[in-house]
């Protein structure tokens, strides 16, 4: 590609690229320290804290490696993200509700149940 192809196109320079990777793996080496030291006496807030940590290293690869904000292709970037994060949010709630349902209404019987069935 030349030059040109590459005008108005926001890429990083070396430095923002050193500062994501570096973020990156401090936000690696911090949840595997957490776990590998035993850190927190529940094993819910590890769980937790990881997938906090996890959130944010999505930000980061976001942010600094694939350089999305609102300026990005005029905007259309960042309404992919959201409209993508929209429709991702709506089908976990949603299977989590079904399969929460289907397993409370679901439940076997037990012999008095089935002895009360006509």
């Amino acid at each position: 590609m030349s030059a040109e192809a590459h005008a108005g196109h926001a890429h990083g320079s070396r430095k923002t690229y050193l500062i994501g990777f570096g973020l990156s793996v401090l936000l690696t080496a911090i949840p595997f320290w957490l776990v590998m030291a035993g850190t927190f006496p529940s094993k819910q807030l590890t769980a937790f804290t990881i997938v906090a940590f996890a959130f944010v290293q999505i930000i980061v690869h976001m942010v600094y490696f694939l350089h999305l904000d609102t300026k990005s292709e005029g905007g259309w970037n960042m309404m992919a993200l959201i409209f993508t994060l929209v429709l991702v949010v709506i089908a976990l709630s949603g299977t989590l509700w079904v399969m929460y349902h289907l397993t409370d209404n679901m439940m076997p019987m037990t012999a008095h149940d089935m002895s009360q069935m006509p």
